[in-house]
């Protein structure tokens, strides 16, 4: 006797994956032999959106510890994941829009713009935008995880709390409640932290490389929705690609590129 409960299953591939669950997650509502392709691609957008913010969660914790090494890491998995996400827009630009078309009506109301947890990272990285609410119903898991975000120090602030760890004059008392703003006085100190060309330059490099990451993925995004629907209107009544556009080229971090004409 080993003293396990022999009724109890060994685990497995399958088990320790809940593969089960996993694969019967897709449920086609019509025949059309591209809605799968559409499902599979947004459930490992969401796996990869939880991953991400996963190693955010990481990634603050370490540079509010002011560990150069770790951070550095983490942000380049991050980078790394993120690459493999608009990678996927190329799959998915492989269905036409006559394809999309033909199951685009059993959609219903459901849209990407309803993707709780891109909003969640969105608000994680700095965004503080309550418009976003107006696809989450009050008192709801989603719209508690965004305004718990929205809340909590974003991953600048972090950055702004290891850079005066490190001993930079950085003011750590913002309203983390507010939308980050670019400041003369912060790229006085980024300058600074660019001149010296240590571990906290990296760091400033990769939250460049995360920004722009971030921006490559609305940029591909828009492009595919403009291909795929034109200008039609999105699904779940949203304004689609006019949305869209809206969100190119607005920088989350806005003093590491302001910075930049004076380095």
């Amino acid at each position: 006797m080993t003293g396990t409960d022999d009724t109890q299953a060994a685990l497995s591939y399958t088990s320790y994956l809940a593969l089960d669950e996993v694969l019967a997650a897709q449920r086609p509502r019509s025949d059309e032999h591209d809605e799968l392709l559409f499902i599979v691609i947004h459930q490992v957008y969401e796996l990869w959106f939880k991953q991400i913010l996963h190693e955010a969660a990481f990634l603050q914790e370490n540079l509010e510890a002011g560990n150069t090494a770790h951070s550095i890491r983490t942000l380049r998995r991050i980078l790394t994941v993120l690459k493999v996400v608009v990678a996927q827009i190329d799959v998915l630009e492989t269905m036409t829009p006559s394809q999309f078309t033909s199951f685009r009506a059993r959609l219903d109301a459901s849209s990407g713009f309803q993707s709780g947890q891109f909003r969640e990272l969105e608000a994680v990285l700095g965004r503080r935008d309550e418009r976003v609410f107006a696809h989450y119903p009050e008192g709801g898991e989603q719209r508690s995880r965004i305004a718990d975000a929205m809340r909590r120090p974003s991953v600048f602030d972090s950055f702004l709390a290891y850079l005066s760890g490190k001993g930079y004059p950085v003011a750590t008392d913002r309203d983390v409640t507010r939308p980050l703003e670019a400041s003369a006085e912060l790229q006085e100190v980024l300058l600074k932290v660019y001149q010296d060309d240590g571990g906290p330059s990296v760091l400033a490099e990769a939250l460049v490389d995360l920004d722009e990451g971030l921006q490559e993925w609305r940029y591909r995004h828009v492009k595919m929705v403009e291909r795929t629907i034109g200008d039609k209107t999105g699904t779940g009544g949203s304004s689609g690609a006019t949305y869209l556009r809206t969100t190119l080229f607005n920088p989350m971090f806005p003093d590491l590129w302001a910075v930049r004409s004076r380095l």
